[in-house]
């Protein structure tokens, strides 16, 4: 995103009222809280408070009930209210991770619990929970139990959304949301003061691919403040971490962050545990690197029946490649055309980061390579009217061209024309690769269209089509428009919702595309086979940028090993032969379906087919994926009911009895919302507005008053660090001036009377 989120500076904001409201409570005799680590000094005050590990907290309105469950303060009442709700770190009393590795996906279950030390015994507030995922995240399941005088539990489940109506109940709840595009935050509803909250969440993850290694990361560093405060109360974490290549060649560990012991090791799986005893929470993530050591190309092929229940009863496979040594095989010549959006939406940040990784991809380039760039809003502005050798006086003179052109952003987007010269440049390509890099932000109109007439012009080109590879920025461009155009050109896609990543995401992109060392790969299809779908259906180009993976569903007998043939950079032709086998200690369904799940949401927004959306759907109550048909809510469950069965949410709604305003008993029903990124924004992109951030509101008449009481309130809590004046000033709505008269007069003895009265000059 460009710039700082909205809602990630309204969680740091309440995040940081939160701890200065946990200033009230009192431990007893010779107990303190641990001091936080982060201070409003800090330089990077726009993340120090966005949560690192999965993490739970007290969302409070009134802050009259913060307090001590077992141990009351009888602390001066507080008037007013927050607006909007401070947010107090729970204090962790366990937590541990398990994380199993397959082929290039993680799969993360975060188990933790957290206890309600900051509401006084009696009272409810509600709890909200925070989970930060590695790259391409998405949220599988979550578990709830509460231990209270009522226990409680909640279940989740992944529902269809019938109709508009239920769609809207939904999106509307709130109660669960991106904090940013990699942590996602859920809310617990009315949780009683002195409760335990066990929380398990399940996420699934992309497993980076670098210089021939998979590297995974996982969210794992706790702040100081969610330490239980007490001598004698234990805390204890585990890590548990297996990891399944799929491949027949052995594991090589490079680095790991945390000191984990070997519990097994087998050809292509190991396994790995960390147990111990802590005086403090992990303050590191969880980093862990290997690679699958080869020397030069090698492949295989895995089968697997479907589940029991699955509704597709055909028979399943995967087909992987790796690219092997980079010094046995020669990569291709690279011809490619940067196509970047230069509209408005992208001034800033994103053009320049896109710039910079721009110039980056260049210098990459061999001098009997070949370059482009068309610069395009609602025109399109070339480089040069040919394809220009990469040496270097051509670079240079690509810099100070873009510096003239690139970051002059202005105008709306139009991707038709740059898309259509950008093949046309690359047609009378031989002996290279010739590749198509488009970069935007924006939605168009046109998308279906765009990708008709580009599959047209790669049909009736020459003999080597151009491999179209795809960037978006932010959520206003329709990424599976994106997606789709990369699958028929062959090439890949890649994002970033955050301006800040770009350089990064660009970089690792380009270097797919521009590693290329079997391209025009197709596989023999038996004969005996009854019917065989790909997905995705054209098979992309192996490079060392990344590896091969695919699956697909067939009926019939599969044969013992299948043919893939290809071709060389040095153009002379590549075959080899796969071993088929059964794969009995991987589970296709967690696997491959995020893949087929993205690669049939493609194909159901540019056909517009209902019958292709009722199949997304049924895949994701299936599989517990996301999808853009589906939504996950919490269902309220007693401990020896199970959770019902996947049903439409307009059933739900009718079997359940909603809660009545104010009536925290009856709630079972709790939104976690719809979970895609959605089709692009065009009214977001025709409005030029960038990524990351939405159309600004006039603050209504109280809200005026509220900021400005906030900011008088601010300017003394950053120089008073009286105990009574911040557990009062920090928490100010409209009424700020009476209550602060108030405790200017109570507090007229007191040592702190200076600044109170300094406070009350600022009305």
């Amino acid at each position: 995103m460009a710039g700082k989120s909205v809602i990630a500076d309204e969680f740091w904001s309440s995040v940081s009222c939160g701890l200065m409201l946990s200033k009230r409570i009192y431990y007893g005799k010779g107990a303190s809280p641990t001091p936080a680590l982060m201070s409003r000094s800090l330089s990077s005050t726009e993340s120090c408070y966005l949560p690192t590990a999965v993490m739970a907290y007290a969302v409070v309105s009134e802050p009259s009930v913060v307090d001590n469950p077992d141990v009351p303060s009888y602390q001066p009442y507080v008037h007013g209210r927050c607006e909007p709700p401070a947010l107090i770190p729970l204090h962790m009393h366990e937590v541990s991770l398990e994380v199993d590795c397959w082929m290039d996906s993680a799969f993360v279950t975060a188990t933790g619990a957290w206890r309600v030390h900051c509401i006084m015994a009696g009272r409810r507030c509600d709890c909200r929970v925070a989970v930060p995922m590695g790259e391409q995240g998405s949220i599988l399941g979550v578990e709830v139990d509460i231990s209270e005088t009522e226990k409680s539990s909640y279940n989740s489940k992944w529902v269809t959304l019938a109709d508009s109506k239920d769609m809207e109940k939904v999106a509307k709840s709130g109660d669960g949301f991106f904090l940013t595009p990699h942590i996602y935050t859920f809310r617990i509803p009315q949780v009683e003061g002195g409760s335990y909250v066990s929380i398990k969440v399940c996420w699934s993850q992309k497993l980076p691919y670098k210089d021939g290694q998979f590297c995974l990361t996982v969210p794992f560093s706790f702040p100081t403040y969610v330490i239980p405060v007490g001598k004698k109360i234990p805390k204890r974490e585990k890590i548990q971490l297996n990891v399944n290549s799929g491949s027949g060649t052995e594991l090589m560990i490079q680095c790991s962050s945390h000191p984990l012991k070997e519990l097994s090791r087998e050809v292509r799986k190991l396994s790995f545990v960390y147990e111990a005893e802590v005086p403090a929470w992990s303050t590191s993530d969880l980093d862990f690197a290997y690679t699958v050591t080869s020397s030069d190309l090698f492949g295989g092929v895995h089968l697997q029946s479907p589940a029991l229940r699955d509704f597709d009863e055909r028979e399943m496979f995967c087909l992987y490649l790796f690219p092997g040594n980079k010094q046995i095989r020669r990569v291709f010549r690279r011809e490619v055309v940067f196509v970047v959006d230069i509209s408005q939406s992208m001034q800033g940040l994103p053009i320049e980061n896109v710039k910079n990784a721009l110039l980056a991809s260049l210098c990459k380039l061999n001098p009997q390579d070949s370059f482009n760039i068309i610069a395009f809003n609602s025109e399109s502005h070339l480089f040069s009217p040919t394809m220009v050798l990469a040496t270097h006086g051509s670079i240079l003179k690509a810099t100070q061209w873009l510096s003239n052109n690139i970051l002059t952003t202005d105008g709306g987007t139009n991707i038709m024309q740059p898309l259509k010269q950008a093949v046309k440049l690359l047609s009378d390509t031989s002996e290279s690769i010739p590749l198509v890099f488009l970069i935007t932000d924006g939605s168009v109109e046109d998308e279906r269209e765009i990708c008709n007439v580009v599959k047209g012009c790669l049909t009736s080109g020459g003999s080597v089509s151009p491999r179209i590879f795809t960037f978006g920025i932010g959520l206003y461009c329709n990424h599976y428009f994106l997606q789709m155009l990369a699958q028929i050109g062959r090439g890949h896609y890649g994002c970033t919702y955050n301006a800040d990543n770009i350089e990064l995401q660009m970089e690792r992109l380009f270097t797919t595309a521009s590693s290329v060392v079997l391209a025009d790969i197709t596989m023999n299809i038996p004969e005996n086979l009854d019917s065989l779908e790909l997905f995705p259906s054209r098979i992309p180009d192996l490079s060392f940028g990344s590896p091969l993976i695919m699956s697909g569903r067939y009926k019939g007998d599969f044969p013992d090993t299948i043919k893939v043939k290809g071709r060389l950079a040095d153009m002379s032709t590549f075959i080899m032969d796969l071993k088929v086998q059964n794969a009995k200690d991987m589970s296709f369904d967690r696997i491959l379906t995020r893949r087929q799940i993205d690669i049939l949401t493609c194909h159901t927004w540019l056909s517009e087919s209902k019958e292709l959306e009722d199949k997304v759907a049924k895949i994701s109550l299936q599989t517990s994926f996301p999808s853009e048909y589906t939504c996950l809510i919490l269902l309220q469950t007693d401990s020896e009911k199970k959770v019902p069965e996947p049903m439409l949410l307009r059933e739900i709604f009718n079997k359940i009895s909603l809660p009545k305003k104010g009536d925290s008993k009856t709630q079972k029903l709790v939104s976690l919302g719809c979970l895609g990124v959605g089709f692009g924004n065009l009214t977001a992109t025709a409005k030029n507005i960038p990524p990351g951030t939405s159309e600004p509101k006039s603050p209504e008449g109280a809200e005026i008053l509220v900021n400005a009481a906030t900011n008088c309130c601010s300017l003394v809590l950053d120089r008073c660090c009286c105990m009574c004046c911040i557990q009062t000033l920090s928490y100010m709505n409209n009424q700020c001036y009476i209550v602060l008269t108030q405790l200017c007069t109570a507090l007229a003895c007191c040592e702190c009377i200076n600044c109170c009265y300094e406070l009350c000059e600022c009305f």
